[in-house]
């Protein structure tokens, strides 16, 4: 009874560990709207043809990517 309620626990945790592995983001992206003309922060790569990567805009942390956003012109020129 007590080896099946460890292995139980065992399991459980391994699942928790795994879910929040996977709901965190491993890159951030600073993209740029084509229409817009704006830049903004994304945690997954764009999927469509008017948003694209800024420069070297792939970060691990969102903070180094709103810190790389405020360096790159293109995201701080007004138009």
């Amino acid at each position: 009874m007590k080896k099946s309620f460890a292995l139980g626990a065992l399991i459980a945790f391994a699942a928790t560990s795994a879910f929040a592995q996977a709901t965190v983001p491993s890159e951030y992206y600073v993209v740029r709207d084509a229409t817009t003309k704006k830049c903004y922060i994304l945690d997954q790569k764009p999927m469509t043809s008017t948003i694209t990567v800024v420069d070297n805009g792939t970060f691990k942390t969102r903070t180094e990517a709103e810190t790389g956003m405020k360096t790159m012109k293109v995201c701080t020129e007004t138009n």
